[in-house]
């Protein structure tokens, strides 16, 4: 099973009302679920470790991780608040306001962490759960204890805005990073991670030495790129998509690529040191098309199996 940590959230996406004004409507969310979401849909045996609400939002993700075939057995229930971002929407583009104080999901501590089972093979871990403290030091707890037989992919998926000491955060993120086994960046998030002036090539080729054996690069509308610890690389085009709006694309990207990955049997610490180029290029031909599907209609709605 694949077990992915991290936050969940409610998105309040804007929508027209009779009055013409808009108003907000709560949508599941938040980057590490929509990828449990992503798996769950896709077929993978997918259980999600986060920190929910007991509040009408909480009982929401719930039933909605239920309905997509996640597991909740690790999802860890207290009476604080559930996480609001509020959506604002810009010709597709989403940008956020979170009020994230004292929150169920922020809350968590490495005290608060359950036991993990033998039969979860793969650790995900990503989002806005690595800068916001305490539950950031309770997720890398949780990968220093369990990540040394597991399979471990990381999407930080930096938003720069909720990260208040950037010294921890920076510690933290790389020593995270040299426990991962799959690294997933967009360039602006290399960017961030390597600000001096480098090529791509020369950023990601640090990025490899920190000890990953896949690092992937999105680059919005040119596409995919996986770069290979054995030098390969492979390029994915992006699929054309009508794009409503981009919420959830690199999460259920993510999801793509799991799933295709465990489908193939390469969803452990021995294959993924040993992939081939082939099935490197499968699993990110699988993100590209999850994420054409999100995009193409509103909000974070990754498509079922039977959909592809």
């Amino acid at each position: 099973m694949i077990l992915c940590c991290g936050e969940a959230l409610i998105d309040m996406i804007p929508t027209s009302t009779n009055a013409g004004r808009d108003g907000f409507v709560p949508h599941a969310g938040g980057a590490v679920f929509n990828t449990a979401i992503g798996l769950g849909r896709l077929g993978a045996r997918v259980g999600m470790l986060t920190g929910i609400s007991t509040d009408m939002f909480g009982q929401q993700l719930g039933e909605a991780l239920r309905a997509s075939h996640v597991e909740v057995s690790h999802v860890i229930s207290s009476e604080r608040p559930t996480t609001l971002a509020f959506v604002r929407l810009a010709d597709g583009h989403a940008t956020y306001s979170f009020y994230d104080e004292n929150s169920a999901g922020r809350m968590l501590s490495p005290d608060d962490l359950p036991e993990i089972p033998g039969d979860i093979s793969a650790l995900f871990f990503g989002g806005i759960s690595l800068a916001c403290e305490p539950g950031a030091t309770a997720y890398q707890a949780l990968l220093d204890r369990e990540g040394d037989t597991r399979a471990v992919m990381i999407d930080p998926n930096i938003r720069p805005g909720f990260i208040e000491n950037e010294t921890l955060y920076r510690a933290r993120l790389e020593a995270m990073l040299r426990q991962s086994d799959i690294v997933k960046v967009s360039d602006e998030d290399l960017n961030w991670i390597e600000p001096a002036p480098l090529s791509l090539g020369e950023k990601v080729e640090g990025l490899l030495d920190k000890g990953p054996a896949l690092v992937i690069v999105t680059r919005g509308g040119d596409g995919a790129v996986g770069y290979l610890s054995n030098g390969a690389e492979v390029r994915v085009p992006v699929k054309r998509a009508q794009v409503i709006d981009t919420v959830g694309a690199g999460d259920t990207f993510n999801a793509g690529v799991l799933a295709k990955l465990s489908e193939l049997g390469a969803l452990h610490k021995p294959a993924l040191r040993e992939l081939s180029p082939d099935v490197a290029r499968q699993a990110l031909i699988q993100g590209t098309q999850v994420a054409a599907f999100t995009v193409s209609r509103a909000g974070s709605n990754p498509p079922w199996a039977e959909e592809l």
